[in-house]
């Protein structure tokens, strides 16, 4: 079932949702645990005291339980949903409350747990807690036989050859679980009609069919993992048969090896593509920041330049202006005094060149240190970036790698026996399965 946690407070209005009768069809307080008060209101306004010996805010986890439309779960499937979900997020032994909705023909449940430990008033830490609920979420719907939602698949259910970059860098550290594999090819069986229908429907998940040695049907992963069908979907050889008809039109197992081999190898360069074009558009917001710096300082220094010129024009002016005309300039040569003017507006004019050259350093060193600050960034992006090639790189070739081991290692075992089943994967295998490991 679709688990979906939320750590909050408001416990007035929280039991006000979920004793809504108006919108809900019926609402069956199922369990009360662990607290004082025999009813919803009053144990979550218990959890909410309590929380005030503390200084946490969100002091309630609220859990929402939801199988699939088609299913039907009963109170003791809730109840051990939320027997799982509390050890998985460390909420073992807290109060916790369990109500049951009923509306248009479907049944879902809430759980409240307090995050409040009475014993040292303190908050439970719930660290990762939707990972963990997505994982148990997935585990539940395996355990009771529902058909996963693309949202709960490994890679969403998706074929490695339709993946984005992203959803492939996701899927490579994800493992598949036997009991999914089965199911996706079970969910193809049912809805297909023929051996094209079946096919096509096989290829959407990242399977495809071929001819056995054995002339019967088995299906290959892009790893090179080869799956015996009947075994995989619970069926005999003959029921197969009988609705797919002869594999002697499918290609065979080697042939198609030969073909994934050369899409595989084609969407890993796409990869490398989208690396590069990701990385350019990583940097345009920086080359932008570059760009509008540059002009603002060039603009800076324009201004700055400007008005030092109109400055020493007007000191210069002022300097000039020191040195008398006419008589009184002749008298003040005659003295000697015009010779010390001229002296001191030299010393003045050097003086006041240096504190332009200052002011022009000081300006350049301000804007250096705005424009290391982004070179910084840059650096930052940079070595990310050199990384994600090393790492895309590696994860190429290993992945190159991880599939020639899983063709020679397919080729391997149908030459040791032919009555064995192809894949090194079984069924009761709980933990084993093809890897995106690359």
């Amino acid at each position: 079932m679709i688990l979906k946690g939320s750590q909050r407070s408001g416990a007035k209005q929280l039991a006000a949702h979920l004793l809504n009768d108006r919108d809900n069809d019926h609402v069956t307080v199922l369990e009360l645990r662990g607290f004082v008060s025999e009813n919803l209101n009053g144990a979550l306004r218990e959890a909410q005291a309590i929380s005030s010996a503390t200084k946490c805010k969100q002091f309630l986890f609220s859990l929402s339980l939801n199988p699939p439309s088609h299913a039907v779960a009963g109170e003791d499937d809730f109840t051990r949903a939320a027997d799982d979900a509390e050890k998985v997020l460390g909420l073992e032994g807290q109060p916790r409350a369990i109500i049951i909705h009923e509306k248009e023909g479907r049944r879902h449940a809430h759980v409240v747990w307090s995050r409040i430990d009475a014993d040292s008033l303190t908050a439970i830490n719930l660290p990762h807690f939707k990972n963990r609920l997505t994982s148990l979420s997935k585990e539940l719907f395996l355990e009771h036989g529902w058909s996963l939602p693309d949202g709960l698949r490994a890679h969403g259910g998706k074929s490695f050859l339709n993946f984005t970059l992203d959803e492939w860098q996701q899927a490579r550290r994800l493992a598949l679980d036997p009991r999914e594999i089965k199911g996706v090819m079970r969910e193809a069986w049912d809805r297909s009609d023929n051996v094209q229908g079946f096919a096509n429907a096989l290829e959407e998940r990242g399977y495809f069919i071929a001819k056995g040695d054995r002339r019967g049907f088995v299906a290959l992963d892009v790893m090179g993992n080869v799956f015996a069908l009947p075994k995989w979907l619970g069926l005999k050889t003959r029921d197969v048969r009988d609705k797919l008809g002869s594999p002697d039109q499918l290609p065979s197992v080697l042939d198609r090896k030969s073909e994934l081999k050369s899409k595989v190898t084609e969407k890993l360069k796409g990869f490398i593509g989208q690396v590069k074009d990701k990385h350019a558009r990583d940097v345009e917001p920086l080359n932008d920041q570059r760009r509008a710096l540059v002009e603002q300082h060039r603009s800076e220094r324009k201004k700055l330049q400007e008005k030092q010129d109109l400055r020493a024009k007007a000191e210069a002016q002022t300097r000039s202006d020191r040195l008398r005309k006419g008589l009184g300039g002749l008298l003040d040569r005659l003295t000697g005094k015009a010779r010390s003017i001229r002296e001191a507006n030299a010393a003045e004019a050097f003086d006041c060149a240096k504190r332009d050259q200052e002011q022009r350093d000081g300006l350049v060193m301000d804007q250096m240190e705005d424009r290391r600050a982004l070179q910084r960034q840059f650096e930052t992006l940079r070595i990310k970036h050199k990384h994600d090639r090393r790492l895309l790189a590696r994860d190429v070739m290993q992945f190159l790698r991880g599939s020639s081991r899983g063709f020679e290692a397919s080729d391997r075992e149908r030459q040791r026996s032919q009555s064995r089943e192809p894949s090194r994967l079984r069924p009761g295998d709980r933990n084993r399965g093809p890897r995106f490991d690359l």
